[in-house]
């Protein structure tokens, strides 16, 4: 069952999560190797994928927001778009677009796939659930290089860099995935104000307190960190990994989230979000395609659910729903 752990360093402004995708990761694969039209993906496709998923449930959990995180990927590469979607509650999804003119190379490293002539972006949306009228999402964008042009090799660098740029705190990532596990570990040092984190809060507010004393706990907390390697994050229990790198540390941790709490695979499409994008189309280009094929034909990217229109649905999406007879497609 997958599961998210959160954690803190009693007495230091520095936290921690990690967490485990399996049977939301293996169901986000199966959705998509039952796609007739795109069938599996290959296995570096499936890792950059895998780790933007447990990346965004991350993310999610850790900035506590009341909306949609959507992370996004994208380059001149053999991979032209690769998306995941967090819920608040933590309810995951995620799809890749892949070109069928650049084959994918065994071994290939995120900038073999997105970032091959540089140019390639990261993007991350918060997208609240009770926008206002006229309230546009918020959006951070970042390169997959670094300041000097050097191209990101792993997706955890970059967003590393994302997350020193926009929240301006230190943060280590370390992220893996096969077809079986998608899993994440992240530490941050938090801002020493306005964080009770123990002993931290009151320490803060002491007059000559050492902030570059707080640095150096959180260098060796990272440098703990960020020897966890991918094969350890992928085959190991949490209460390993966190005995094996923080054995001289004391912990505070919090209940886990699993099962319905936790993270999970659920796709947010429907029938409605459908029309209301194929409405955006126009009349002329629906009558088109409906005169070619005889009705309209649209899978969701995430999940594969299959929806159909035919010529009074299609009619439908620009007429008074009041003046037509029922939809012949009520079922769908």
């Amino acid at each position: 069952m997958s599961e998210l752990h959160k954690f803190l360093f009693d007495g230091l402004p520095v936290r921690g999560m990690i967490v485990r995708l399996t049977d939301a990761w293996t169901e986000i694969l199966a959705r998509r190797a039952g796609n007739s039209d795109t069938g599996a993906y290959a296995p570096p496709v499936q890792a950059l994928l895998g780790e933007m998923a447990a990346a965004g449930v991350l993310m999610q959990s850790n900035i506590k927001f009341n909306g949609a995180l959507i992370m996004q990927v994208f380059g001149d590469g053999p991979v032209k778009l690769a998306v995941t979607e967090v819920q608040p509650d933590l309810s995951v999804r995620a799809t890749a677009t892949v070109r069928s003119d650049q084959p994918v190379a065994d071994g290939a490293h995120l900038a073999d796939l997105l970032n091959v002539s540089g140019g390639a972006r990261c993007a991350i949306t918060l997208d609240p659930k009770d926008r206002q009228p006229g309230q546009q999402p918020y959006q951070g964008v970042v390169p997959l290089e670094d300041a000097k042009g050097r191209r990101f090799e792993r997706l955890s660098d970059a967003l590393q860099f994302y997350m020193l740029q926009s929240e301006q705190l230190d943060t280590v990532l370390v992220l893996a995935a096969n077809d079986q596990v998608a899993a994440g570990l992240l530490v941050q040092r938090m801002p020493v104000k306005g964080e009770a984190n123990l002993a931290a809060a009151t320490e803060s507010a002491e007059e000559g307190h050492d902030r570059n004393g707080l640095n150096e706990e959180y260098n060796r907390i990272a440098t703990l960190a960020s020897s966890l390697t991918q094969e350890e994050l992928l085959t190991l229990d949490v209460d390993t990994i966190l005995r094996r790198l923080f054995w001289e540390e004391k912990l505070v941790r919090f209940e886990p989230q699993v099962g319905e709490d936790g993270p999970r695979f659920a796709c947010n499409c429907s029938r409605e979000r459908v029309a209301n994008m194929l409405n955006t189309l126009g009349v002329e280009e629906i009558e088109s395609i409906v005169q070619e094929r005889g009705m309209i034909e649209v899978a969701c990217e995430y999940c594969g659910q299959q929806y159909q229109f035919d010529p009074i649905d299609a009619a439908r999406l620009f007429t008074d729903a009041e003046k037509l007879p029922p939809s012949s497609d009520a079922v769908h």
